[in-house]
């Protein structure tokens, strides 16, 4: 992919390809992504999965307004981190679209940027739950329907879990068997679909990120301090529950999303605690009182939806989230399944840090 991206991609955003580097970058499960170095520039293109954004426009569209009103907050002292803004086209546009060839568009590279994939401490825990909650304070005031749904029910669990009973019945690869105990698990659960309609019924939209991963906020290396928000594809509007419910799936865990040593997967508490206390920090006086009683729902419902997520793609051969072998995302799935598991063995102690 590189070759062709020397050859049919850099020319759109006015780079000669031979004074350039091109190498991939970051560990996305969804895009291709690669860090394009020249003489005198720098950037971060993507390859658009478009099986996964179907309308790919609605995404740079989203991202770009975004963009532009942090970056007028930035102006005014009110943003504190790096915004992540588009590059434009030779022809001033935010994307360029090859058809059969891809869908492609550029963003800016930050320096001194890293990243990490598992939180080892408290501190990294907070420092990254309050540059999460700063950013969705600054958002606060940028209307959530000038937003497009990029991926429309994308945290939306009834119809996760009547795509997963679809790919259940379709049983395409013949897998069903072999993680019945999961799909078992996952029916068992559906009471959580009826507290999820009454809460939800009580919350603002808001303009949300949609995918608090860890590696989604960048540390600058030469102080480990909050550097900047990455990764706005799935900026839309939703229910900050969300947000904070992915920052618990992914930071609480001392193994990656798809370890398979389970007896390791759980919830620490004292990196829970550190979230709540990163995130409040920012939003504490922003959130409504119904919207902070979400939190631990938005916790619980995101270790289940990903997991589900995660089965349902394996059972209907891996067309969503790359894979790296055979099994992959029944591991994935796995994997989160315990942390809810863990969740709800500790209800009691963790919640608390909500109250």
């Amino acid at each position: 992919m590189i070759d062709f991206i020397r050859q049919n991609v850099l020319s759109h955003f006015g780079v000669n390809a031979e004074d350039t580097k091109v190498s991939s970058l970051g560990n996305g499960h969804i895009n291709h992504t690669f860090l394009v170095r020249g003489q005198d520039r720098e950037f971060v293109l993507q390859k658009i999965n478009t099986e996964v954004f179907q309308t790919p426009t609605a995404l740079v569209n989203n991202a770009f307004k975004v963009s532009q009103h942090l970056q007028a907050k930035v102006i005014t002292g009110e943003y504190l981190l790096k915004v992540v803004a588009p590059e434009s086209t030779s022809d001033d546009e935010l994307y360029v679209d090859l058809n059969e060839h891809g869908f492609w568009r550029a963003i800016n590279y930050l320096p001194f940027s890293h990243s990490i994939d598992v939180v080892s401490c408290e501190a990294d825990a907070e420092i990254a739950a309050k540059a999460f909650g700063h950013f969705s304070s600054a958002l606060t005031d940028l209307d959530a329907e000038l937003l497009e749904d990029a991926i429309p029910n994308f945290h939306f669990l009834p119809g996760r879990i009547e795509a997963l009973k679809q790919a259940v019945s379709n049983n395409s690869h013949g897998r069903a068997q072999d993680c019945q105990q999961w799909i078992d698990f996952v029916l068992s659960q559906q009471s959580l679909l009826q507290e999820l309609q009454d809460v939800e019924a009580k919350l603002p939209r808001r303009i949300c990120h949609n995918d608090t991963k860890i590696n989604n906020m960048l540390f600058d290396k030469r102080d480990m301090s909050s550097l900047a928000i990455i990764d706005l594809d799935t900026c839309m509007k939703g229910y900050l529950m969300y947000d904070f419910g992915d920052m618990v799936r992914t930071f609480c865990s001392p193994e990656e999303e798809d370890s398979t040593a389970l007896d390791k997967v759980q919830v620490r508490e004292s990196i829970f605690g550190a979230i709540c206390k990163g995130y409040l920090s920012e939003l504490g006086d922003v959130l409504l009182d119904d919207e902070r009683k979400s939190l631990w729902l938005g916790a619980r419902v995101m270790c289940l939806m990903i997991g589900v997520r995660f089965l349902t793609d394996h059972l209907n051969g891996d067309v969503y989230f790359q894979i790296h072998h055979q099994g992959h995302n029944l591991e994935r799935a796995a994997n989160q399944f315990t942390m809810y598991q863990s969740l709800l063995n500790q209800q009691d102690t963790l919640s608390a840090y909500l109250k």
